[in-house]
């Protein structure tokens, strides 16, 4: 009895929707069926709460304007974005029945956003396929003007440099920064045009350009596309969906000085960095060393290495570079390579991109300090003498001799000359501690002494005096 009293609430939820407003055209109850039967009165109520928001709904009718949506949701998205979404929303044909959001390149309506049209979107945008969002990327990557079958790369990039600037104002409005200091950090207009051009590498255009089938493609391999057009309409629109959390974009930041500290990084390159990770967005970043706080010193910055897990190295040259590496494991002093495949070179700027293991060798990582025999410094990849990127123990000094790729990582000359000289470098912990050594005593461990009471009666019957014992503070009781 109590199933078929579900069942009828279900189906009255259902009835309810079909029947708010208009009746609306099949698609527009295709896509309204892909949402819950709870979701389904806020997506249908959307369009009347941006009309209803507008002061002068009496002369616009029953149709949403440019005016109304910057009204709505300009405190939140950029009006560059908001203008793209608005194409988008006018070429939504409402009568097709199969496929995407817009079958044929249909001409814009001066007459407005229909109630189907908004559906439409918000089913494909939030909850559509890659064949769904292609269309609307399309339409949304288009210039002003007659609507095209397809588009250039750098329509793509313009539109992908308003939709990262819209997901960074939402972070910033929201007030989800996770600890980190927009105004403290590096260059974020120069960040947004890499990540911009680094997502947009992905594209196989034909030779007409970018079309619908060469977006699906992208969109499908290049998920962030997707992830950041869905945060700035949910978002933006204020659509909130239940069992669907906001995006997590950025790792947590702490233990950092930013008064004092305007570091190399930016937000687009935090969010391009992140998922490279293997515990992605659950650890937070720490800033262990940097050159503008601790000076230029190899053992300072060796002593901000050791003991904290893994580490991502981030160098600027003196001719405007800016790279690094990350190390997957703990670093250690000695004179043989290590680390695993889980590490990478990168570059962040003149370009952005990711440089994994080729499996050539196991040279991940180097660092040697003090040996006479032996190369003393910090390395990744390559080999002794020509390493894919390389610090000298001197400090000031380094090279990234990869001719023409690196053996390890397959990564090309990172900085401006294969020799190089330093201007910045930070070394950020952004993964969980390392568990203390068993002999390492620490905050919660005890001494072997205290550990294993039959060791400190033998010491004791053999004369040999326990020098720690009376430099210890006594152990309280536990109660």
């Amino acid at each position: 009895m109590e199933k078929d009293s579900t069942v009828l609430t279900i189906d009255c939820t259902n009835k309810l929707t079909r029947t708010m407003g208009n009746t609306g055209s099949e698609l527009m109850h295709q896509r309204l069926d892909r949402f819950r039967p709870e979701e389904r009165p806020v997506i249908q109520g959307l369009f009347d709460r941006l009309l209803g928001g507008s002061p002068d709904r009496a002369q616009i009718g029953n149709s949403l304007s440019l005016g109304i949506l910057q009204s709505a949701v300009g405190s939140v998205i950029p009006d560059p974005m908001v203008q793209r979404i608005y194409r988008c929303l006018c070429s939504v044909d409402p009568g097709q029945v199969s496929g995407g959001s817009s079958g044929k390149s249909s001409s814009v309506s001066a007459a407005g956003v229909s109630r189907d049209q908004l559906v439409i979107f918000l089913a494909d945008t939030l909850r559509g396929t890659a064949e769904e969002r292609a269309p609307l990327v399309l339409a949304m990557s288009q210039n002003r003007g007659p609507p095209t079958a397809s588009v250039s790369c750098n329509q793509v990039i313009q539109f992908l440099q308003d939709l990262i600037n819209a997901v960074i104002q939402i972070l910033v409005h929201r007030g989800r920064l996770q600890g980190w200091s927009s105004e403290r950090m590096g260059d974020a207009p120069a960040g947004v045009k890499l990540l911009s051009e680094q997502m947009c590498s992905e594209l196989k255009p034909t030779d007409e350009g970018c079309d619908r089938s060469c977006l699906e493609d992208w969109i499908f391999r290049v998920p962030s596309v997707c992830l950041y057009l869905e945060m700035v309409v949910s978002e933006g629109f204020d659509v909130s969906l239940g069992g669907r959390s906001a995006p997590t974009l950025l790792p947590p930041c702490t233990d950092t000085n930013w008064k004092e500290q305007r570091c190399l990084l930016d937000l687009p390159t935090v969010m391009f960095l992140a998922p490279q990770l293997p515990d992605r967005y659950s650890a937070p970043w720490r800033l262990v060393f940097s050159t503008k706080l601790h000076g230029e010193s190899f053992t300072r910055m060796v002593t901000g290495l050791l003991k904290r897990g893994p580490t991502l190295l981030l160098i600027k040259d003196t001719k405007g570079h800016v790279f690094g590496g990350f190390a997957a494991q703990d670093w250690e002093i000695k004179p043989q390579f290590q680390g695993d495949s889980r590490c990478f070179l990168f570059t962040v700027s003149p370009s952005l991109r990711v440089y994994n293991t080729t499996g050539y060798n196991q040279h991940f990582m180097y660092l040697n300090q003090n040996q006479q025999t032996m190369p003393n410094g910090l390395g990744m990849g390559g080999q002794h003498n020509y390493f894919g990127l390389w610090l000298d123990c001197d400090f000031g000094r380094g090279h990234s001799r990869a001719k023409p790729k690196c053996t390890t990582y397959g990564s090309p000359q990172l900085s401006a000359e294969e020799d190089f000289t330093l201007d910045t470098v930070e070394v950020w912990a952004v993964g969980k501690l390392p568990e203390p050594e068993e002999d390492e005593e620490g905050p919660g461990k005890k001494s072997i002494l205290n550990a294993d009471p039959e060791v400190q009666a033998i010491m004791e019957m053999t004369g040999k005096t326990l020098h720690s014992q009376g430099l210890r503070e006594p152990e309280e009781e536990e109660y």
